[in-house]
């Protein structure tokens, strides 16, 4: 019999061969180091599935340099901004049952008036951060 599972509480890994694994919660950011250590065999064509509500904008920039990253609005609305490498900007607003990709090499931010939640499909080896 399957296990339910919440996915805002345990993210989940799709690896090679098609498989999906349940991770643990997270708890914190060491969480993305266990998380690629723990999926490192599957290197850039692993993906990583999470959902996150936000209150507010984020906090950070962040790029995703190896790979595609799906956005999917599922409740509320969430302004998602792209900053090209060639430094043209976009910005795109999601609503419930809309998604954007956020292609590799490209820096996006979110900003929330009052709450969205989103599921992410990351390719996130590699990812980096930088300030708002």
């Amino acid at each position: 019999m399957a296990k339910v599972r919440r996915l805002a509480e345990n993210w989940v890994h799709l690896g090679l061969g098609a498989t999906a694994v349940p991770q643990p919660p997270f708890d914190g950011m060491e969480w993305y180091e266990a998380y690629g250590n723990r999926h490192a065999a599957d290197g850039r064509e692993g993906r990583l599935v999470s959902q996150h509500t936000f209150t507010e904008g984020w906090p950070t920039w962040e790029m995703h340099p190896l790979g595609d990253e799906m956005v999917i609005c599922t409740s509320g609305e969430m302004v998602l901004r792209q900053e090209f490498p060639d430094g043209r900007q976009e910005e795109v607003t999601l609503r419930a049952g809309e998604y954007a990709i956020n292609p590799p090499g490209v820096w996006h931010i979110a900003d929330i008036e009052t709450e969205a939640t989103a599921v992410f499909i990351t390719a996130g080896e590699g990812t980096q951060h930088r300030p708002r």
